[in-house]
């Protein structure tokens, strides 16, 4: 297996790339702008699925499922939604192909297969799901309506990086319908807070929580609540975000319910969603350039066992051992026992696919009754007694997790840059990058000046943003909190 990936620093992007074949996680498809996920790659998002079903159940979510085509006259309904995804949408126009008069080998679109109106092609499912909930939703009985869907969506991006932004890709969506608008408020950030929960807590990676401004909300909502990450290159990560809906897509759609007083009131939204673009950002948190590094409540191995310099019938017992161990603690663990390949060989694989975890069993080693431990994060590396390897490599397994996390925080903490001038703004965007923190007037139109003249945009206005009195750092107007600026994928 060839090792050498570019380094982060002579090409970041380049670097991403090569983690991401190298490490088989993804590779491209036949299909422009859509990738094929590796068994690897779909296995980490397996266990991001895993526990992020978890906490919507805890948090009263149910799972439905919803159609992958939405008739164009749904899609119009909700006018801000449907201009915000226009220029994305794959239409459907026909339902069949034919051969070719003039060559039997080839297919043609049947002209007498015209579809009575055109299907969109899912970017998001709110008109879908909104006009289903017209008939499900009568009463403020039917209420809260609690739910999330695993699915596929397609967004017609025209310059693609796997994961990061595919033309097609897998997510979560939350859909939820309340009496209140206060209810629907508290849902919205609710959601926030379980996705800085998973991110910070499994991903090991810091996030920001804050609301956008106007011009970055998602369209159709009237408040969007953000987690924002830092990745190593200092640019700005848009990790999840819940919104808001207000009554948009009720009224848009004619869902309403009667009230305990028999009021007709039309219901509170919102919408919720994460996607596969978090594996792009556990990538970009914690990969070196030896490969890439996965923290260990998402790895799809935790520990691999690699016998030197080949399995044996002492080594296999030894092994069969601490796998028992292992297991037993709830620890995913594999045992290689390929003859064909060398050590050197698959230490240097399972450190390119980020394995938290290698032992190293040799016989010069157990007959001093030890074996080596190496740790994928820091790559130290010691001999233990193999009487307290499992306890060892459990309680080495949290150390990592907490190694990486405070880590990437460190970082992130070092690259939150304070500024008070627009001179020291582009400064420091050119030389540190990360999360300026500036004062900003409020106006869309300086929000726009900043981003055509630096391509910064503002990630968030910060959840824990405190009242301050200052000056917008490029119109000079007043301002009465920071905001956070950076580039971002």
């Amino acid at each position: 297996m060839s090792k050498e990936i570019t380094s982060r620093a002579e090409d970041y992007s380049k670097w991403y790339n090569d983690i991401v074949k190298k490490a088989e996680l993804a590779d491209h498809s036949a299909v422009r702008g859509c990738m094929v996920i590796k068994p690897t790659g779909f296995a980490i998002w397996e266990n991001m699925q895993k526990e992020l079903d978890r906490m919507f159940k805890e948090t009263g979510h149910v799972n439905a499922y919803f159609p992958l085509f939405v008739p164009k006259s749904l899609f119009e309904a909700e006018e801000k939604n449907a201009e915000g995804f226009a220029k994305e949408c794959a239409i459907v126009t026909h339902y069949r192909l034919k051969s070719s008069p003039d060559d039997k080998t080839k297919l043609i679109v049947d002209p007498d297969a015209k579809l009575e109106e055109e299907l969109i092609v899912r970017p998001t499912s709110e008109a879908i799901i909104w006009n289903t909930y017209r008939d499900w939703i009568k009463s403020y009985r039917d209420l809260p309506l609690l739910i999330n869907q695993w699915a596929n969506v397609v967004r017609w991006e025209m310059r693609t990086r796997m994961f990061l932004r595919t033309a097609e890709f897998l997510w979560q969506e939350g859909h939820t319908a309340h009496a209140t608008k206060e209810e629907a408020i508290e849902e919205a950030k609710r959601m926030q807070d379980v996705y800085a929960t998973f991110a910070e807590e499994f991903m090991a990676m810091p996030v920001i929580k804050g609301v956008k401004s106007e011009s970055e909300r998602f369209a159709g909502a009237d408040d969007t609540y953000t987690i924002e990450a830092l990745m190593q290159d200092g640019k700005a990560l848009q990790a999840g975000t819940s919104h808001f809906l207000g009554q948009n897509f009720a009224k848009a759609f004619e869902v309403k319910y009667s009230s305990a007083e028999n009021k007709e009131e039309y219901v509170w939204a919102t919408s919720w969603g994460v996607s596969t673009r978090l594996i792009g950002g556990l990538i970009m948190t914690h990969s070196d350039d030896d490969g890439l590094v996965i923290p260990p409540k998402l790895a799809p191995t935790q520990v691999v066992i690699v016998p030197i310099p080949k399995p044996g019938e002492e080594i296999d017992a030894v092994a069969e051992n601490i796998i028992a161990g292992l297991k037993a603690q709830g620890v995913s663990v594999k045992y290689d026992q390929d003859a064909k390949k060398r050590p050197g060989f698959k230490f240097a694989e399972y450190e390119m696919k980020g394995v938290p975890v290698r032992i190293g069993i040799g016989k010069r080693d157990l007959e001093k009754g030890v074996v080596e431990v190496a740790r994928r994060d820091t790559k130290e590396k010691a001999s233990i007694e193999v009487d307290g390897v499992v306890d060892h490599v459990v309680q080495l397994l949290d150390d990592i997790q907490k190694n990486l996390f405070q880590k990437a925080l460190d970082y992130r903490n070092e690259h939150i840059t304070s500024v008070d001038t627009f001179d020291e703004f582009k400064e420091v965007l050119t030389s540190k990058g990360g999360f300026i923190s500036a004062h900003w007037d409020g106006t869309a139109e300086t929000e726009d000046q900043i981003k055509k003249l630096t391509k910064a945009t503002i990630r968030c206005i910060p959840n824990d943003a405190k009242v301050e009195d200052g000056k917008c750092v490029f119109s000079g107007k007043p301002s009465k909190c920071r905001v956070l600026f950076a580039k971002a994928y």
